[in-house]
């Protein structure tokens, strides 16, 4: 007989991972949005909510359009805030429109008016009450640079919102906020914020806090070195490990950077890099699993284009190797994932993608189990 020799090639051999991943994983990949025409985007930046299997996640549904080198979305054209909701663990959504989270008018986008029918930011007056089972807080910006940054809040689990209000400056050149928090309390919050470099060029990550329940904030700490050069360091993902330690991954230009804090946020240290090279660059999604471990998701912005996740058992210190959740997208327009894991033990990881790069973008879920 004539033994047949197959080549392996660097494709073959990462299906051939992604076959393996896949059946150590159970990933299950499906589509939470889908519409030819539009461009679903960026759920990273809105927030990802959970209660048992109902599970919350917010993203910005706007016109898809041809970029040769940018996000192939029609900034001429208005773009919602929406969200998606699912009562059985991530299996079907159903999509929502609350008008109260919509843009203010003067909001502009890419220098463009927004066209959002929102009321204009106000300050709150605070007594906020972060302790109640349904209280969630999601944040939005202008502009990726200098902001101005606003928020909302909602006390019923996302089906009905309060604001906007304003989030101060802190000093800084301007602040792009994005969705990152953390509860300490019936009247305290820790926010992530990425904050202006001093050159007002985007930017670096700032730890702020309110102890009255949102009346007053102030800054407490600058998370990691101001990037130079091009270099950003943006997009924070953060948990806390209890008695006043934190962890924050980092999104960089190229990379994710993981920072950690033992006394409150005063201080900060670098505690490792879980992705050296993500491509063109995205944010993570970083978890604490019910055993302790940590799970990382982020959207692969290089060939083979796709979504993979890294798992730690040391508080970050070392991280797995890379688990391929998915890598057949169409290019690098893709991933801004938010995840959190089911009463089952699987995690649910929510993202914008592609099947090509002539097509629109789309909201993607996995269910994997790490």
């Amino acid at each position: 007989m004539r033994a047949i020799v197959m080549k392996i090639t660097p494709l073959l051999f990462l299906l051939f991972c992604v076959a393996a991943f896949s059946q150590n994983h159970s990933i299950e990949n499906g589509v939470l949005y889908k519409e030819a025409g539009r461009y679903g985007g960026w759920p990273a930046n809105h927030g990802i909510w959970s209660w048992g299997n109902e599970i919350l996640v917010g993203f910005e549904l706007g016109y898809f359009k041809l970029n040769e080198r940018g996000h192939a979305i029609d900034y001429s054209k208005p773009a919602e805030h929406v969200l998606a909701r699912s009562l059985d663990g991530g299996k079907t959504w159903k999509l929502e429109r609350p008008k109260s989270l919509q843009p203010p008018p003067s909001v502009k986008v890419a220098g463009v008016p927004a066209g959002g029918e929102g009321k204009e930011a106000f300050d709150c007056p605070g007594g906020l009450d972060f302790s109640k089972p349904g209280f969630i807080f999601t944040a939005r910006m202008a502009d990726i640079h200098v902001g101005p940054s606003r928020y909302y809040y909602s006390y019923d689990k996302g089906h009905n919102w309060e604001g906007p209000c304003n989030l101060p400056n802190f000093g800084q050149p301007g602040i792009a906020a994005r969705t990152d928090y953390i509860i300490g309390g019936k009247k305290e919050m820790t926010v992530f914020l990425t904050a202006a470099k001093s050159n007002s060029r985007e930017g670096r990550v700032i730890a702020v806090r309110t102890t009255d329940g949102a009346k007053t904030w102030k800054m407490l700490s600058f998370v990691g070195p101001e990037p130079e050069g091009n270099d950003f360091a943006i997009m924070p993902s953060s948990l806390s490990l209890g008695k006043g330690k934190f962890l924050t991954a980092i999104r960089h230009r190229q990379f994710i950077d993981l920072y950690g804090s033992n006394d409150d946020g005063a201080t900060w240290q670098h505690v490792s890099t879980p992705v050296p090279n993500s491509g063109r660059g995205n944010p993570a999604s970083m978890i604490k699993l019910k055993d302790g471990r940590l799970a990382l998701v982020y959207g692969y912005r290089a060939e083979p284009y796709g979504i993979r996740a890294r798992l730690s058992s040391d508080q970050g210190k070392t991280w797995s190797d890379d688990i391929v959740l998915r890598a057949d997208a169409g290019n690098w327009d893709l991933g801004y994932p938010r995840s959190v894991q089911r009463p089952d033990g699987k995690v649910v990881s929510v993202y914008y993608y592609n099947d090509s790069s002539e097509k629109e973008r789309y909201i993607g879920v996995t269910i994997w189990q790490p």
